[in-house]
């Protein structure tokens, strides 16, 4: 497998060299990818919770097929997709402590808080590393208040590569079009794209200079900040190299972009840099956090006036507001399919090689204990996964265990993921992957 770091680092030429000349869309396929593996994950995380009531079929309290169910008004919009989807319900992260948010702690594995550096890696950047190696290994984008993603358009609160090392998530999309467009784009937004270039680059060479006067120890966590520099424009010189294979997927820049209306207008945009991201084949790991991890959000957009911590402190099932909020995620999910059923790939399409993994970052509701977490997953990766069911858990595995399903079937051979054996004593009654997930 290629080493990620030497290729983030590579020239052009190296990288061209390093990818080979894979078939569209996929610029960065690894040619001996395990038969039936997924080749992309996508997680969507919405804060606040996710109730059960508002996914389980009414009269569901068992394991079962979807066929004869109809699925509960939140998630109505999957209805036509039910063959694809795997309702789970009965997992727990109680070691995760979520309360307010589990934060890095939800996609970890391990115990989370507010302001609390990630103490491990997580599991989409985990993913990122076995799964086919792309120009952008990891991409978070976050979705939040109009107000909160224009003075934070990046914050890092659910992703992390390592112990101490967040990974940072976009929330202004002009920004992150000129991340991943703009050595293709005109006018103002090329300009502005090659400022930001500009910049970066002066920074990074300021920044390495700086460096060097350091003692050791500061040096080390210095070279940690020019390097994400060096990433970054790394990165752009990459995706210029393809920019006629880009401008087949860049999506139209419109108002939305420039003139929000309300904070949707955004969610809607960054969506579509995401699925481009995707069907171009820049990433294979994409996370997005609807409330950015946190306990904000809004979505004036569909009518709603309240937002943030507020409506943690309402029920879910039969709320009218967390019925909007839900189905605006489920017709997300359905864009996310639709656009990658359209793009052909092996003998299929892009969405037969694609899972989805939709949950909360802080389980079934805002104040818990994390005893349950439901999770949705849609799509098999060829029939790896079991779809078109109900799954009732007894709450005796941990969330970890679906992360270590999630990286035996993209090919890494682990039985735990993020939990030592003291740990897993207490809070895993098992090992190795969840057996009812695994077709």
């Amino acid at each position: 497998m290629i080493n990620r770091r030497n290729m983030l680092k590579g020239t052009a030429a190296g990288v061209g060299v390093a990818l080979g000349s894979s078939l569209a869309p996929n610029i960065a396929r690894a040619a001996a990818a395990q038969q039936g593996a997924p080749k992309r994950v996508i997680f969507f995380m919405q804060n606040q919770g996710f109730d059960p009531a508002t996914c389980i079929p009414e009269g569901m309290s068992s394991s079962g097929s979807l066929a004869q169910a109809k699925l509960p008004e939140p998630i109505e919009a999957l209805e036509p997709f039910k063959e694809r989807l795997h309702i789970i319900n009965g997992l727990h992260g109680i070691h995760t402590s979520p309360s307010h948010s589990a934060f890095f702690g939800a996609l970890g594995g391990y115990r989370g808080s507010d302001g609390v550096p990630p103490s491990g890696a997580t599991i989409d950047y985990e993913l990122s590393k076995v799964l086919p190696q792309t120009l952008l290994p990891h991409l978070c984008i976050g979705m939040d208040s109009i107000e909160n993603m224009k003075t934070k358009p990046t914050i890092a609160t659910l992703s992390a590569s390592g112990a101490g090392q967040p990974i940072f998530m976009h929330s202004n999309p002009n920004h992150l079009y000129q991340m991943l467009f703009g050595g293709i784009s005109t006018g103002d937004i090329r300009l502005q794209h090659e400022a930001r270039s500009n910049v970066f680059n002066q920074i990074e060479m300021l920044a390495a200079n700086k460096g060097r006067a350091l003692p050791a120890a500061d040096q080390r966590r210095y070279g940690q900040y020019v390097q994400g520099f060096q990433e970054v424009n790394g990165l752009r010189d990459r995706l210029d190299t393809v920019a006629n294979h880009l401008r087949k997927f860049a999506p139209t820049v419109d108002e939305r972009y420039t003139k929000p209306e309300f904070e949707t207008d955004w969610h809607d945009v960054l969506l579509d840099l995401g699925i481009s991201a995707l069907t171009s084949g820049i990433t294979n790991t994409l996370t997005i956090g609807s409330g950015r991890g946190e306990i904000f959000g809004a979505w004036k957009g569909l009518g709603l006036e309240e937002q943030g911590h507020n409506l943690g402190h309402m029920q879910q099932p039969d709320n009218p507001i967390w019925i909007k909020i839900r189905q605006y995620n489920s017709r997300m999910l359905v864009r996310i399919m639709e656009a990658l059923e359209s793009v052909p790939e092996d003998s299929g399409t892009m969405m037969d090689n694609t899972l989805i993994v939709y949950t909360s970052n802080n389980a079934d509701k805002q104040h818990t204990n994390g005893a349950n977490w439901p999770v949705m997953l849609l799509g098999n990766c060829g029939g790896i996964f079991k779809t078109g069911c109900f799954t009732q858990m007894d709450g005796k595995r941990p969330i970890n265990a679906l992360y270590t399903t999630l990286l035996r079937a993209a090919g890494k051979n682990v039985d735990r993921f993020n939990m030592n054996d003291k740990l897993a004593k207490k809070f895993d009654a098992s090992t190795g992957p969840l057996k009812e997930v695994l077709a």
